[in-house]
């Protein structure tokens, strides 16, 4: 049985994104390369490893055994090349980072963007999830870092603070809730909404907490990001529920006016979790401690 490395990094990816196209695409490869290098490994070992359908793949139980393994196989290459990396400048690291939408758009770039200037050798996998799904995804194996709202179950993870993530109305300057201070949802229920994709993290969490206080927010238009929709409401299609600091960076360009919210589920608080911090590859600990840093500097720059 003659696997490399790329086979058992490609499998995992092909396994999670339960797709070969996707799962080729995250493994930076070639759809008709990533086909073949699953059917080499379908015939070397003489199984099945996935099951093809028209919505994509699932695993056989071949699969199952091959991806438990696979992910084993992977962790200790990362802790080796965290461990050598001190002395061998060519080793790669990698880490699997997933977060909300709120981190990713609004707290994640930056601080990102220093770590790998400072650690050139290091990629990082990023994906966008809800905070549910995160913890389930570090317990599970599938991330080794993750980044979610306080109303995720952090039970059995090792956490540490990242950011405070305030939700806000926005409207028109013209609009008549414009003058408010402060408002409460409930307030704004009978108005139409410009939100996000319904698949997106952000806009569940809000239509989630939004129906318990007042009912599923009205949209007239899904966008894809914070921008457009502040484009939309500035030129009075509507309102818009976003991060406070999404806000007042397109209130620069446009005539916005920002309303805090005062329901207890506008103001979350963004956590780092790791199952543990010690069993981390030496990259991963010190991408955990350059997030915990640069959340600190935030905090006190909002001082």
């Amino acid at each position: 049985m003659r696997f490399d490395l790329t086979d058992l990094r490609l499998f995992v990816h092909v396994a999670e994104a339960a797709s070969i196209t996707r799962g080729a695409a995250r493994a930076n490869m070639a759809l008709a390369s990533a086909s073949a290098r699953i059917q080499g490994m379908e015939q070397t070992l003489g199984t099945t490893l996935l099951a093809r359908g028209r919505r994509g793949v699932t695993l056989a139980p071949a699969g199952h055994a091959l991806l438990h393994h696979a992910r084993i196989v992977l962790q200790q290459v990362e802790h080796m090349r965290g461990e050598l990396g001190t002395y061998a400048s060519g080793l790669r690291g990698h880490v699997r980072l997933w977060c909300n939408t709120a981190a990713l758009s609004e707290f994640l770039p930056e601080a990102l963007a220093t770590y790998l200037v400072v650690h050139p050798n290091v990629d990082i996998d990023v994906q966008e999830r809800p905070s549910y799904a995160i913890t389930q995804a570090v317990i599970g194996g599938l991330a080794d870092i993750g980044i979610v709202a306080d109303v995720a179950d952090l039970t059995g993870l090792e956490s540490q603070p990242f950011a405070l993530d305030q939700l806000v109305l926005i409207a028109p300057r013209s609009h008549r809730l414009a003058r408010r201070r402060q408002i409460a949802y409930r307030e704004t229920a009978h108005h139409s909404f410009i939100g996000l994709a319904a698949d997106n993290p952000l806009q569940e969490y809000i239509n989630r907490h939004a129906s318990r206080t007042g009912g599923t927010p009205k949209q007239r238009i899904q966008m894809r990001d914070f921008h457009s929709i502040c484009q939309l409401v500035a030129h009075g299609a509507g309102l818009g529920i976003m991060p406070q600091t999404a806000a007042q960076r397109c209130r620069r360009s446009l005539p916005l006016a920002i309303v805090p919210l005062t329901d207890a589920w506008a103001l979350r608080r963004l956590t780092i979790c790791v199952r543990r911090l010690d069993a981390l590859p030496a990259h991963g600990q010190r991408l955990v401690a350059h997030l915990g840093a640069s959340a600190s500097k935030g905090a006190a720059s909002r001082v």
